[in-house]
């Protein structure tokens, strides 16, 4: 069985984008979002959190933008629905406590089976959501899998930018950083 994928994160981060867990080709490359057909990194660059697609084999260049990756679940899977609601269930405290520890100001949840699972609501709404998760303003963006054929490329880019648009409006002043 293939590992778990190592986070990339670190603290005070603007956006941490969680998956719901690592798919099998990630899991054996050992990079987030290694399938040729996921979106994920040209989403991210196009709504304008990188100035440059970055590739898979590069993803820890994120964090120079102020960006992290999780997931949420740590076992891989070929599918996501390969997960049963017990595998939420028992990633959730150290999910929570993990995206405490880092705090950043967003959490940003691909697709919306994990934050279903964690905030125990059935239904919820594409983007920002009401209660946050360990501190950080909780979001929840559509899944960019290449399986996922319900968004297309310029609707994951818009949900993404509007993301990374509220992210920049949230971002701390100069003067409140030297103040700290």
């Amino acid at each position: 069985m293939a590992d778990a994928l190592p986070d990339i994160l670190a603290e005070r981060l603007a956006v941490v984008f969680c998956g719901i867990n690592p798919g099998m080709t990630a899991a054996a490359a050992g990079h987030h979002f290694a399938g040729r057909s996921n979106r994920f990194w040209r989403v991210i660059h196009l709504a304008g959190f990188t100035p440059e697609e970055i590739r898979p084999e590069n993803d820890r260049t994120i964090l120079r933008y102020g960006c992290g990756l999780t997931t949420v679940v740590e076992r891989p899977t070929a599918r996501a629905d390969q997960l049963s609601m017990q595998d939420f269930v028992a990633a959730a405290g150290h999910f929570e406590r993990k995206i405490a520890r880092h705090a950043p100001r967003f959490v940003a949840f691909l697709g919306k089976a994990a934050y279903c699972a964690l905030s125990g609501r059935r239904d919820v709404a594409w983007g920002p959501q009401p209660v946050p998760l360990g501190g950080a303003a909780a979001w929840v963006l559509p899944n960019p899998s290449g399986r996922n054929l319900a968004f297309s490329l310029d609707q994951l880019v818009g949900a993404y930018r509007e993301l990374h648009q509220a992210a920049d409006q949230s971002r701390p002043s100069r003067e409140s950083l030297a103040a700290d």
